[in-house]
């Protein structure tokens, strides 16, 4: 993975230092301290080294410890908005250094919940990706119309309550009717509820965090040619 190329360089003991001390400034709340981190590993190597080798994978294991329990959701909410805002001063949104392909939209189907599209949002920002936010309480032609009309790449819904799930079925159809190009990644409570809701509405992958939906957009863009 990422950190494995720095035992090829020599410089892993540096990246595991800043790896820990970043994990321990975004759970400490602690922005001025990210920046720092974060800065410096950009000028020693590059913008988008800093985020692939430091940010992606802190961010990951930050989700791993939600996942096991070990930290609270406003800690995820404020570790992806504090990577948003730094990564922001140094790729700012319609910069020419950001990565425009593949082209991602995320929206909330129906609901009008918006911390969960928030936290992924923030996250696929963190990795340094442009994002079209379609917004919340999204009817489902609606929906399918914008995506079509952009023309894009990868579509992550979040949902709430299962009546939202269940219609993303008609929207995916839709979509992969007009476009079948279009990776249709689901995420929200329903699927993390049921593990195999997400096959059953056709989705092509379930994220069941932000930063597992931001590993899924790496391998599609690790594995598919995108075109701008």
């Amino acid at each position: 993975m990422a950190q494995d190329s720095h035992l090829e360089n020599g410089t892993s003991g540096k990246r595991s230092h800043d790896h820990d001390t970043l994990i321990s400034a975004l759970l400490s709340v602690n922005r001025s301290k990210s920046l720092e981190i974060i800065k410096r590993s950009a000028l020693l190597t590059s913008p988008f080294d800093c985020i692939e080798d430091l940010i992606i994978p802190v961010l990951e294991e930050i989700g791993d410890r939600w996942e096991r329990g070990e930290v609270s959701l406003s800690q995820i909410y404020m570790s992806g908005r504090f990577c948003e805002e730094i990564i922001e001063t140094m790729l700012p949104s319609g910069s020419a250094d950001r990565k425009k392909v593949p082209r991602i939209a995320v929206g909330v189907l129906e609901d009008q919940h918006t911390l969960g599209k928030r936290i992924l949002k923030s996250v696929i920002l963190s990795g340094g990706y442009e994002v079209t936010d379609y917004g919340a309480g999204i009817a489902a032609d609606t929906l399918v119309n914008d995506v079509i009309r952009d023309n894009i790449d990868i579509l992550l819904i979040s949902t709430l309550m299962l009546p939202a799930a269940l219609t993303s079925r008609n929207v995916i159809q839709k979509i992969k009717q007009l476009n079948s190009k279009t990776i249709v990644i689901v995420g929200g409570a329903p699927f993390r509820f049921d593990k195999n809701l997400w096959k059953e509405v056709g989705a092509d992958a379930m994220g069941n965090s932000a930063f597992d939906t931001l590993g899924i957009i790496q391998n599609l863009v690790a594995e598919k040619n995108y075109e701008t």
